[in-house]
């Protein structure tokens, strides 16, 4: 049948023609014209409605009610719907803070197709009745998440709470990289000397974490145990919490290779068949399901009770020697050596019939791997430290792109602030500080000897750190003052020491004097306001930049270091035009990047771009894109000497990173590619062009507040 093509269709064609192109559709996903809901609706209005406890027990009938289209291993969909929830959480990588249960981006391509998800479809379909009787109440989102963990508390296990909050996209994500390659399985992300490409957690396309035969299908148990680090770690896990989830989940369920996947299975959810509704990965090996049923093309059970919370998969792991084999399916499997009769499984849908139990390679590596094995022999040894470390693993992998303990909703959120989480002191909402003491703590300020420069990059510095892909970092908690933020090369170390030091003088100053107190993370956010307000004022303009109270100062003992090394901007920040030399990534790329995590839209990035570099928010000071004359000064002269067609550009180093700009043949200014895209991307020029016309002075400043605003409020969950 031919079919008819639009100018784009599922992409962006343009893109085949200019490959290069700054794709600027990730700064516009999620339109509201997309989703159904009204305007007025609150996901956090709604999920406060939530009959919680029913939807419990419901869930427990539909997970023990088996179905004749897809019949239940065991008579318990428990295992099923705990390896959906995994698999919906575990995408999470820390690199990046994307990927993650979040968002219910497992109900659409690329995840809902990846070989990994292999027949997940399935279980969501399950879950249907379910969403479609609760509606707005709960979302796919947390429905999956909720389904796994009542999962094994129907099974035994005592969980450690749950938080709802996710909500729903409803579209495909556009701004995370899952990896080059163009096969499934393929392996493109390893270096010669086997470093994973960052910010990549798992270790194949379509996979998400391990190849469970062992790297690239290859049954080295010890190269296995590497691959497991590498990839728990980049997804947050330490050793302890790595090897207890790998063990904990394996406790239950089954895996399933009745045959050649290659001879019998379909195409994936997103190339199937119209007429599958949605549905991918049609086995036509006899009855396609139940016993037939074709997955991983590993088969079998880890465990002789693989519907019950127990120690049995560590028992089974270190008591046998184990023999290599193919499974039905051609997928490389460990089988135990001379099993005892009370360590066979129960086959999954014939009574009374048993068979040997399973073991992965990566599975092994757990007893083989010198680390690992003394974790793993710990918890055989004390099962009830290894249940409550499954527990508690268990709870982060599934709220770890939640951000802070604040946003869950629900009566089984734990009491625990767990580091992971971010924690911050309370407020203490009767000692903020009002209007009055505002304006002089601001006219305070800016009567000290800091510069309107500095006290705007300190300020830009905190909050920027925001990440929104997992509602981590920014302003409040002031851990711009903390390790290991306070010593980011980009964070100008000696310059932040300078204004940190003034502004905790201004504010031990007023706290001693004062029944009302101001924190650091309020001093530095009101410092940036003062000095916008200044610049302002220097452009021709009076104007409030609103500023909101509130924020709180988190202790070194609340701030965990490593985790929050990696939303250091090694590579670069366009936005203070910081470009490390060794930087692979372009500064326009960056700069994308980073909108997209601080939610900005493609005006609100603009603005904040030509504002920025007129007022000198540059690293170490540099003049790159200051395209104006007027110091101290918020003017929209970025964009009207980008359009002024007497500058001619001309590169200023062989990597086309720095550029310098020629008036009548002299030097006028000097520019970085994150200054030039503005000019060159047709999308961007017009944001340009709009903002360089003499009758938008004013709406560029009005513009550039309110963005500004914006990103210093992103982390502000307690009043947002």
């Amino acid at each position: 049948m031919q079919s008819y093509k639009h100018t784009i269709v599922d992409g962006d064609e343009i893109a085949k023609w200019w490959p290069n192109q700054l794709n600027l559709k990730i700064l516009t996903q999620n339109n509201p014209r997309l989703t159904p809901a009204t305007s007025e609706f609150s996901y956090k209005k709604a999920f406060g409605t939530l009959p919680y406890e029913e939807l419990k027990k419901d869930l427990i009938s539909l997970m023990t009610t088996s179905v004749s289209w897809w019949p239940a291993d065991y008579g318990h969909y428990g295992p099923f719907f705990i390896r959906m929830a995994w698999h919906s959480a575990g995408t999470y990588r820390i690199t990046d803070g994307r990927g993650g249960a979040a968002t219910g981006n497992q109900r659409f391509a690329p995840l809902n197709s990846w070989p990994d998800n292999v027949n997940l479809d399935k279980a969501r379909r399950l879950l249907w009745p379910l969403k479609k009787k609760y509606g707005e109440k709960i979302s796919w989102a947390d429905l999956m998440i909720l389904a796994g963990t009542v999962a094994m508390e129907s099974m035994g296990l005592q969980t450690y709470g749950f938080g709802g909050g996710r909500e729903d996209i409803w579209q495909t994500e556009e701004d995370i990289y899952w990896g080059e390659e163009e096969e499934w399985l393929a392996d493109k992300r390893h270096s010669e000397d086997k470093k994973l490409q960052n910010p990549l957690a798992a270790v194949q396309m379509g996979l998400i974490y391990v190849n469970p035969e062992g790297p690239n299908g290859e049954p080295n148990v010890l190269a296995a145990a590497e691959d497991i680090r590498v990839s728990f770690r980049r997804m947050g896990m330490n050793d302890a919490e790595t090897i207890a989830l790998i063990a904990g989940g394996h406790t239950f369920g089954k895996s399933h290779g009745a045959a050649d996947p290659q001879k019998y299975v379909g195409p994936e959810p997103e190339a199937a068949p119209l007429e599958q509704q949605g549905f991918g990965w049609k086995n036509s090996y006899k009855s396609g399901k139940g016993a037939d049923t074709i997955s991983s093309g590993l088969e079998g059970a880890w465990t002789p009770t693989p519907t019950k919370w127990d120690n049995s998969y560590l028992e089974i792991l270190f008591k046998y020697e184990w023999n290599l084999e193919k499974s039905p399916a051609g997928a490389w499997q460990w089988v135990p050596v001379n099993p005892d009769a009370e360590d066979l499984a129960p086959d999954a849908h014939i009574e009374g019939k048993k068979d040997k139990t399973i073991m992965f390679t990566t599975d092994l590596a757990l007893r083989m791997d010198p680390e690992f094995e003394k974790v793993s022999r710990s918890f055989l040894e004390n099962p009830e430290l290894f249940a409550q470390s499954f527990a508690k693993a268990w709870f982060k992998l599934t709220h770890r792109d939640m951000g802070p303990k604040s946003r869950y909703l629900g009566p089984e959120v734990p009491q625990d602030d767990f580091l992971w989480q971010d924690p911050l002191p309370a407020v203490n909402e009767d000692t903020l500080i009002n209007d009055d003491e505002t304006e002089a703590l601001k006219e305070e300020i800016l009567q000290s000897s800091l510069q309107i420069s500095e006290l705007l990059y300190t300020a830009w510095s905190s909050a920027a750190s925001y990440r929104d892909s997992d509602k981590r970092g920014g302003a409040n908690g002031a851990r711009i003052a903390l390790e290991p933020q306070i010593n980011w090369q980009v964070n100008d170390p000696i310059q932040l020491q300078k204004v940190l030091s003034a502004l905790q003088e201004i504010r031990e100053n007023f706290n001693e004097n004062h029944k009302n107190k101001i924190s650091l993370a309020d001093m530095i956010i009101l410092g940036g306001a003062a000095a916008l307000e200044k610049a302002v004022h220097n452009g021709g303009y009076a104007k409030k930049v609103p500023f909101l109270p509130g924020r709180v100062d988190a202790t070194q003992e609340q701030t965990d270091v490593h985790s929050f090394a990696y939303l250091e901007p090694k590579e670069g920040d366009a936005f203070r035009n910081y470009l490390p030399k060794e930087s692979q990534v372009a500064a326009e790329r960056l700069l994308l990047d980073k909108a997209q995590q601080l939610t900005l839209s493609v005006p609100e990035m603009t603005v904040l771009i030509g504002g920025l570099r007129v007022l000198g928010i540059n690293y170490s000071q540099s003049d790159y894109g200051v395209l104006s004359d007027k110091k101290e000064s918020l003017s929209n002269d970025f964009f009207v000497n980008l359009a002024d067609m007497n500058l001619s550009w001309s590169p200023a180093d062989e990597t086309h990173s720095l550029f310098e700009g020629h008036h009548n043949g002299e030097i006028r200014y000097r520019a970085t590619r994150a200054d030039l895209i503005f000019g060159a991307n047709s999308q961007l020029r017009a944001q340009t062009e709009f903002y360089a016309q003499d009758d938008k002075q004013e709406q560029f400043v009005d513009d550039f507040i309110s963005a500004w605003d914006k990103v210093m409020n992103l982390d502000r969950f307690d009043v947002l």
